[in-house]
């Protein structure tokens, strides 16, 4: 026995490792991509002067009240800054990807080290997480979201778990580090208790019901983390804010990462890819299946076919599922060795690309002399592009719009759109907000009305993008 506890623990310390290097492989597609810097920009003012709840980055809104709803880790985000001058980002995306992976693992080890070539594979499908490697606010909400997950199913699992009852905590930091989704605290444990209701077996799927001491817990924890999100500095409208951004149908239709998935784009079949796995691991696997894991299963694709923002669920959804579904097998000889000889390879990958890590860790929508270029320049009422908004607010720059979509959708997101796209009335609303510079990407219809009209002149141009001067007031 002693033998089998020492291979266990070995084994543990192996694919931890094993895990770790994937997340290396991994935050080496860290982008800065433009929402990173408006991110970093606010937490510095916040840092130093305080919550904010009204917008001092636009021109335009400047003073209209904004729900800060990621305030917390915008200040996470500007402290790693001040620590790691340099590597910032990559060193957030590492400590965030660990921090959730090595969550996953140890809140479902037993079944994980059941199979351990199978769980080798799940933990490469992470590699999902590749078009979410920015340095956002959702890295942190990912843990937080595992954390709930792991205190929900050690409660269904085991009526006397006491975990659940850090929930409430967990609402809270949530509610601010990231507002928008902190409603996931509670709606899970409805979800849970709702489907614990359920006594039956049909075929391959059955369903027990909960205990009483279960249904009590899920309940009244549910019932505080209600309350618990009014706890952060917006108050109640923290509670309604993601009900009403679900809501909002010009964000979700013009923000890429709230577009549906779409099968007929290659980009979106690796999460076809991960549904399709799942499918079968259920549909082969000799167990009966839970009708708690499938409802939570069939939650997470519904969730991931409306929105690609949502893909990671499906992955953290199921990290608690699927590992469950495959067989017992015997701890395989040289497991141990091969566990380390691909955690090397995966290192060695981010080691030999170092180069192009720093590259795209450095990539930016705006070169350094347009930069300068504006600041010389001054302008009052300048016309950007939704993209240049995050790059130009870290420069001290007022916008016309930048990556907070749901604060700008109320007031001149549509505008924006249609000056953009050069709709109908693009001339008259252009007159409308009187703009002194135009920042446009040469690839919008703008920058064609803009290169052949006499009223503006070409002060910077590069390839992708020219900045213009109205030289008749």
């Amino acid at each position: 026995m002693k033998k089998n506890k020492k291979i266990d623990k070995k084994l543990v310390i192996t694919f931890t490792i094993f895990v770790i290097s994937i997340v290396v492989f991994l935050v080496m597609f860290m982008k800065s991509e433009s929402d990173y810097y408006w991110h970093i920009k606010a937490g510095e003012y916040m840092f130093h002067n305080g919550i904010l709840k009204r917008d001092v980055f636009s021109w335009y809104l400047s003073g209209t009240y904004w729900m800060s709803h990621e305030w917390l880790s915008e200040i996470i985000l500007y402290s790693f800054k001040c620590i790691f001058p340099t590597y910032h980002l990559l060193v957030y995306g590492f400590v965030f990807m660990s921090s959730l992976l090595l969550i996953l693992f140890f809140a479902n080890k037993d079944s994980y080290l059941k199979n351990i070539h199978f769980s080798m594979i799940w933990v490469t499908f992470s590699a999902l997480f590749i078009s979410f490697m920015q340095g956002r606010p959702h890295l942190i909400s990912f843990n937080l979201l595992a954390l709930t997950l792991w205190f929900l199913y050690d409660t269904y699992r085991n009526e006397d778990s006491k975990l659940i009852y850090f929930l409430p905590l967990v609402t809270i930091i949530w509610a601010n580090v990231h507002g928008g989704s902190s409603n996931l605290s509670y709606l899970l444990c409805f979800i849970f208790l709702i489907v614990g209701l359920f006594n039956f077996e049909r075929s391959k799927v059955v369903m027990h019901r909960i205990s009483k001491k279960q249904i009590i817990k899920y309940l009244v924890v549910a019932l505080v983390c209600m309350l618990c999100i009014n706890i952060n500095i917006h108050g109640f409208k923290m509670f309604i804010y993601p009900y009403q951004n679900m809501m909002d149908k010009t964000m979700l239709s013009n923000v890429t990462e709230w577009f549906p998935t779409n099968l007929n784009n290659p980009d979106n079949w690796p999460y076809l890819c991960l549904v399709v796995f799942i499918f079968f691991v259920l549909l082969l696997s000799k167990k009966k299946i839970d009708f708690m894991d499938l409802a939570l299963f069939g939650i997470a694709v519904v969730l991931g076919f409306k929105s690609i923002r949502f893909w990671s669920y499906t992955y953290i959804f199921m990290s608690f599922v699927v590992c469950n579904y495959v067989e017992k097998k015997k701890i395989p000889d040289g497991i141990y060795g091969v566990l380390i000889i691909v955690s090397i390879a995966f290192i060695g990958l981010f080691v030999s690309n170092w180069n192009l890590v720093n590259k795209q860790l450095n990539e930016k929508y705006l070169d350094d002399g347009v930069i300068t270029k504006i600041k010389e320049e001054k302008p009052e009422r300048l016309f950007n592009m939704y993209n240049y908004g995050g790059e130009l607010i870290y420069n001290d720059i007022p916008v016309f719009i930048d990556g907070r979509a749901d604060l700008y959708s109320k007031y001149n997101y549509q505008n924006y759109l249609r000056i953009s796209i050069s709709k109908p009335d693009y001339v008259s609303l252009i007159k409308l907000y009187k703009f002194d510079y135009f920042l446009v990407d040469k690839d919008f219809p703008i920058s064609t009305y803009l290169q052949y009209n006499p009223d503006y002149i070409n002060i910077y141009d590069t390839q992708e993008f020219a900045l213009y001067k109205k030289t008749v007031n």
